[in-house]
């Protein structure tokens, strides 16, 4: 004896219906903006990454009605779109908040405190992984590495760097951006939306004073290496962890001795003279 799908309580669903097109001159605006973006290429096909900026732009993330318009506009099928669209985190797949908030949860982010960050700005909105706030100003992720280890743990906010965080920290950014204050990130542009991110990651100029001028760039920390090989500063020196003298007072530490945290030695089985590392029983016990 079989037993139906319907009685397993399985429901195959139905097929979906095509996705909506956009209203006519919210599509000409698109067109316009798109064969712009199409022109810059040699292979139509290669726009496929900024056409899909530009529909997040429209609404915020890429719904079906903005890959049909990108299929059309290059002549793929949608499920060529979706499979690209589908790849890449930097395309929302669902509504987001105005001020996308990524924790960096990578290893070295982490052990500095990034999973502290995440679990307080979890807890302080109420919200978790991939969700928005209710007033729609914010949506919390965890993301990967963003290349910027020198100042870790950070915080990205639509992309722009917010650097050296604490969990304090962290939860005025946020704070402050549900309420409207101004908000300025550590390096790189002024602050704007999701949706203006997404159009000047399609290509178009940002057209605010001052942001282009203000563009982000590396760090000290990260230019430390490069200003010693230049010979344009003094070698720091970094205190060897299993030196027998004890750390003076951090407050007291001179700016030459220590870069940056990570420098710091630390009461590790490396380093603490009470807890030697290496096997505590001989080999075969």
């Amino acid at each position: 004896m079989t037993t139906s799908s319907s009685e397993q309580g399985v429901s195959l669903g139905m097929p979906q219906l095509p996705a909506p097109d956009y209203p006519d001159d919210v599509r000409a605006r698109l067109e316009a903006d798109g064969r712009e973006i199409i022109a810059r290429y040699p292979d139509s096909r290669s726009a496929l990454l900024p056409l899909l900026h530009l529909v997040q732009a429209e609404e915020g993330y890429v719904t079906r009605t903005g890959q049909r318009f990108c299929a059309d506009l290059l002549g793929l099928t949608t499920a060529e779109v979706a499979a690209v669209a589908t790849f890449y985190t930097m395309y929302r797949r669902r509504p987001s908040g105005d001020y996308q908030v990524g924790v960096c949860t990578n290893t070295l982010c982490a052990v500095m405190g990034g999973d502290a960050i995440f679990e307080s700005l979890q807890e302080h909105l109420g919200i978790g992984n991939g969700e928005t706030t209710d007033d729609g100003k914010v949506t919390l992720e965890h993301i990967e590495c963003n290349a910027a280890c020198d100042f870790a743990p950070v915080v990205m906010v639509n992309w722009e760097f917010f650097d050296n965080q604490t969990p304090g920290s962290a939860r005025r950014l946020v704070d402050d951006l549900r309420s409207g204050a101004q908000v300025e990130p550590t390096r790189g542009a002024p602050m704007c939306t999701f949706k203006e991110t997404a159009r000047i990651l399609a290509g178009f100029p940002d057209e605010r004073p001052g942001a282009v001028e203000a563009g982000g760039s590396a760090g000290p920390a990260s230019l430390a290496g490069l200003r010693l090989a230049k010979g344009e500063t003094a070698p720091a020196r970094v205190v060897h962890p299993r030196r027998s003298t004890a750390p003076k007072d951090r407050a007291d530490r001179s700016p030459a001795e220590h870069l940056s945290s990570h420098d710091a030695p630390q009461d590790t089985s490396a380093s603490d003279p009470a807890h030697p590392a290496g096997p505590v029983a001989e080999e075969g016990e």
